[in-house]
């Protein structure tokens, strides 16, 4: 067995392989495990580990991190892939590959090369769903899906907050989630930005207060301001690409952009123009003179409900 885990998906391959490790280990004991960096370990202690038999074992899984960074091993890599033990499996781990390279081209054809993408915003939903039902609970889409916009789209963070809540009750469901969890406050920010672009003033200072309560600082709130109106100029700019386009552009989540859709179609972009110079303004002069940064930022909210 020969396989390679790569992909932007950090959580889904360290999932891979700690079920390749804990499956191997459970038959053939921790004995019969190496571990090795292809950053700091030499090209002879990488073909050793490859080439040796198993010590007081009948198999040994070797697993071989960032091999590539290992100039040596990727010009050799095909040999010693091909002239393997029968008794020695490997885990390559390349978490980023140049697939214009020849030492991708062989990975893809020497190996059960298994990528791993970011989940799109359905996908995350869909995940949290099956990894409920995996670990003996239940969650309904749509109480997935409030999880995912609560927490945000980081699958670390979500496993841990799911983790959790099926300690408290293996059925999960809104109101527990409300309970357990705390919203994370980029998605707050989202949600003020879209009451106040809504007109809802009240709904977006009381947001905003509750961000305050939560001691977030007002200078981390306009960094978030920032960067959601940055996702809008992004948008408002973009002419006719689609939303999975702009996102692989900006670097972003595709999920981001579409949530942020129908508040860019409220908005002109000369409005939004004049909206990050006042943000800009406020920041400076934040930064130049004593003022109330908390009503400014409050009066700015006013601003984008009006």
């Amino acid at each position: 067995m020969i396989v390679c885990l790569t992909g932007e998906n950090v959580f889904g391959w360290q999932a891979e392989l700690h079920r390749l490790v804990i499956a191997f280990a459970a038959e053939y004991g921790d004995m019969a495990l190496e571990r090795l960096d292809g950053g700091t370990a030499s090209f002879d202690r990488i073909r050793e580990s490859l080439q040796s038999l198993p010590f007081l074992a009948a198999r040994k899984l070797v697993v071989l991190r960032d091999a590539s960074a290992n100039k040596q091993f990727a010009e050799q890599a095909e040999a010693l892939l091909t002239d393997l033990p029968e008794t020695t499996d490997v885990v390559l781990v390349e978490p980023k590959l140049d697939k214009r390279l020849a030492y991708y081209k062989l990975l893809k054809k020497a190996t059960d090369l298994r990528e791993f993408a970011m989940p799109d915003e359905q996908g995350m939903v869909r995940w949290l769903v099956d990894a409920a039902k995996a670990r003996g609970g239940s969650l309904a889409r749509t109480d997935a899906q409030f999880l995912a916009e609560r927490i945000g789209m980081t699958q670390q963070l979500l496993a841990t907050e799911l983790d959790k809540l099926l300690l408290y009750d293996p059925t999960i469901t809104r109101t527990t989630i409300e309970l357990l969890t705390e919203p994370a406050p980029q998605s707050t920010i989202f949600e003020l930005i879209e009451a106040a672009f809504g007109g809802d003033s009240n709904r977006a200072l009381a947001l905003y207060r509750d961000q305050r309560e939560q001691k977030v600082d007002p200078a981390q709130i306009i960094a978030m301001l920032t960067w959601q109106l940055r996702v809008l100029a992004l948008i408002k700019t973009a002419a006719r690409r689609s939303p999975d386009a702009i996102a692989k552009e900006a670097k972003l989540s595709p999920y981001v952009v579409r949530k942020s859709l129908p508040v860019a179609a409220r908005i002109g972009l000369e409005r939004l123009k004049q909206l990050i110079t006042d943000l800009l303004s406020i920041d400076s002069r934040s930064k130049r003179e004593h003022i109330d940064l908390d009503e400014a930022l409050q009066q700015y909210l006013l601003t984008l409900a009006g």
